[in-house]
């Protein structure tokens, strides 16, 4: 863009990286503004670059603004999608205290990610600052605009000045060991400030006789704000970068302009509180308006001036003739369209295709996942580019599990599942998990898609377990007997998109319980059972958050009906069903849950299949398992309130419920302590590991307990 005024030099703003700390470049933009000094071109490094291309492409101070306030640490590094949108099978593990990390597992040993996120989340906000989209020389940008990032490969800088504009700036903040690499024109690309942090040398080349470099300085951060990966990581990189920016600092002239914000007490990595940097740069650029003075334009010059920043030409409706996959290894190109909404021949609506890449990237598969629009001759296409996992597809993860009742019973399970994934085109998989505690199993399933896409699926599995199981008589612990199945059941299934699944199975299980600890209080003849039986399950899952959920609703239906024409010992109906209705208002949330386990028909279940029931929102009051019997009736309220959002987790939690249930026709005769009212307090925490709770619950008839456990009670 030209400005007016044929003697006036050209003036290019240079803005440098510094992660949240990067939110003062708006100030500076405000006071320029203010001081009605346009600029000619500019140049951006990391957080930078994307205030940089946002207002070289036409957004205003005040959307710029808006935008900041709306984003956090959790909005931009937690990016899974919406749970209600991700796949079945991926919701169901959420209820097996599996952490969340993964690790490949291939012929060379294990595989790491490249990176703590994908910056798939991060993408769809820039482009919401961005006001043009597709293939572009920045050149012809309202202001010519250019963002350095770092060749992974070679360890230089990059000065991309064409292509997608929201894909150079993830590019150009993409944190080493933080946010995955981007790769842009067969090179993988990482943070700029590695190698030009404050790129005044970029700017000399586009022209600049007048640099305002905007330094926020790259200070090493106190030992009590290195306590996360992002602040460990911003760290390397403050130390690695300080270099370049002294260097660049050497080559500014007495004519340019150094803006030095004072940014003390805000950090890196704190993208919780963005707009309370803003002020810090606003102050630092009043404090050079002398200096700034000379290059001003009359208020009229700079309306206009401003006028045509901001008349980039509107987003025209974007209609593809073809939606085209990147070639992929292993994951069939068609399964992945189906989990896009956005078709051939219909206009694209931005909000819809962003949530289009995250369901993609939800299905676990890829490892990054964007897009670009390209005018090709005669079509129009959307290109999609999913980078499936590199550390795919074979996946292991652990997970831990405890609980104690403050009264000398702890019990432990040390957890790992490994997942093979895409053993054929139609997206097989085959899992093994294995549990070593208080219950020690291992189990094994092969799910088979029987379609491409949502649909029919086989799932064969095998079970061996071994368990405790408590009797007691009212709270107090009688007989440990120890109870091993062996089960095998072939199952048929149909998936409902991303609402639940339901199951037609028949199952054939062999169990024998032997007494660990106190009398036999079992009857033998019904402890040692074969089974065989027409099973039938169905789940609808459409929670925000298994272990904290703030909306939506969830339900299981379980039917056992074992028969002896099936070649088992014993006729029984089992049915167990269960569901909960959640709505907050605010940090305030409330949870409506109901089960109901009873036996149908005449026949008695045995004992193996009874319900068992009791502890921290299952009977407050009562231990851990303390009621066993055939027809269990409960309902609860949950309240709770969250206290603390913290950046990374779901942050804590303090609440408690109201309880009413009744277990009738228990296992050891006298022990129906008929309906019973409770009541708990709780604080619940999210960790690494999986939710944390601690809990008090009081029943009627006198019985109390505290409670702590890791993982879901």
């Amino acid at each position: 863009m030209s400005l007016s005024g044929a003697a006036r030099p050209r003036v290019c703003l240079v803005l440098s990286g510094g992660g949240a700390r990067g939110a003062a470049h708006v100030g500076v933009l405000k006071v320029l503004e203010d001081l009605h000094v346009p600029v000619d071109c500019i140049v951006g490094t990391s957080m930078g670059s994307i205030v940089g291309a946002a207002y070289a492409s036409g957004a205003t101070v005040q959307e710029m603004e808006e935008v900041l306030s709306r984003l956090s640490t959790r909005l931009l590094f937690k990016e899974q999608p919406p749970r209600e949108e991700r796949a079945v099978r991926l919701k169901r593990d959420d209820a097996k205290n599996l952490a969340p990390a993964e690790v490949g597992l291939g012929s060379s040993g294990l595989l790491l990610p490249k990176g703590l996120v994908s910056g798939v989340q991060l993408e769809a906000v820039l482009r919401q600052l961005s006001k043009v989209r597709g293939f572009r020389q920045f050149d012809q940008l309202p202001i010519p605009f250019r963002a350095v990032a770092t060749d992974l490969v070679s360890g230089k800088a990059v000065v991309l000045k064409d292509g997608e504009l929201a894909a150079a700036m993830r590019a150009s903040m993409s944190v080493p060991g933080a946010i995955e690499p981007v790769r842009i024109a067969d090179r993988l690309l990482v943070d700029g400030g590695l190698t030009d942090n404050l790129p005044v040398d970029v700017a000399r080349a586009m022209g600049a006789e007048v640099v305002i470099a905007v330094n926020l300085g790259t200070p090493l951060l106190r030992a009590d704000q290195l306590n996360s990966i992002l602040g460990v990581t911003a760290q390397m990189v403050n130390i690695l970068t300080e270099q370049n920016v002294q260097a660049s600092l050497a080559s500014l002239k007495p004519t340019d302009i150094l803006v030095v914000p004072h940014l003390d007490d805000f950090s890196a990595t704190d993208f919780d509180h963005l707009t309370d940097v803003v002020p810090s740069g606003e102050a630092a650029t009043r404090a050079v308006a002398d200096l700034l003075a000379p290059y001003a334009l009359s208020p009229d010059a700079y309306a206009r001036w401003n006028q045509k920043r901001q008349s980039a030409p509107p987003l025209e409706a974007f209609v593809p003739d073809e939606i085209r996959l990147n070639p992929l290894q292993w994951v069939d190109p068609q399964i992945a369209r189906a989990e896009m909404q956005t078709r051939e021949g219909q206009p694209v609506d931005q909000k819809v295709l962003d949530r289009d890449m995250q369901r993609l990237f939800g299905t676990g598969d890829f490892e990054h996942v964007s897009y670009s629009l390209l005018e090709e001759p005669g079509k129009r296409v959307l290109a999609v580019d999913a980078v499936e996992k590199s550390w795919g597809p074979n996946y292991l993860r652990g997970g831990l599990g405890l609980s104690s009742d403050f009264q000398g019973d702890a019990f432990f399970n040390l957890l790992v599942n490994y997942r093979m994934t895409w053993l054929n085109s139609l997206g097989a998989e085959w899992r093994i998990d294995g549990q070593l505690g208080r219950t020690s199993r291992v189990a094994t399933e092969l799910y088979q898609p029987l379609q491409r896409g949502p649909g029919f699926f086989l799932a064969p599995r095998a079970l061996v377990q071994r368990r405790s199981v408590d009797v007691f008589k009212g709270d107090q612990r009688i007989a440990i007997f120890d109870g091993t199945d062996a089960t095998v059941e072939l199952a048929a299934g149909a998936q409902l998109t991303h609402y639940g699944e339901t199951r037609l199975g028949l199952e054939y299980t062999r169990h024998r319980s032997t007494v660990d600890t106190g009398p036999p209080v079992l009857d033998t003849s019904r402890a040692d059972v074969n089974s065989s039986a027409v099973t039938l399950r169905a789940l609808v899952d459409q929670l925000d958050n298994l272990h904290f959920p703030r909306k939506g609703y969830g339900a299981t239906v379980d039917i056992v009906a074992a028969q002896k024409s099936l070649g088992g010992d014993v006729n029984f109906t089992r049915l167990d069903l269960s569901g909960t209705y959640v709505h907050s208002f605010g940090d305030n949330t409330f949870q409506v849950s109901g089960k109901l386990g009873r036996r149908l028909g005449s026949d008695a279940l045995p004992p193996s299949q009874m319900f068992q029931w009791g502890g921290l929102l299952q009977m407050s009051g009562l231990p851990t398992g303390a009621l066993i019997g055939e027809d269990l009736r409960f309902a609860r309220l949950v309240y709770y309130n969250r206290l603390k959002n913290w950046s990374l987790l779901d942050g804590i939690y303090a609440g408690g419920s109201l309880e009413i249930g009744r277990m009738s026709h228990s296992l050891l005769p006298g022990n129906d302590l008929g309906t019973i009212r409770s009541a708990s307090l709780l604080l619940g925490v999210d960790t690494p590991l999986g939710p944390l709770y601690l809990g008090y619950g009081h029943a009627s008839k006198g019985y109390d307990s505290f409670y702590v456990f890791l993982g879901r009670p």
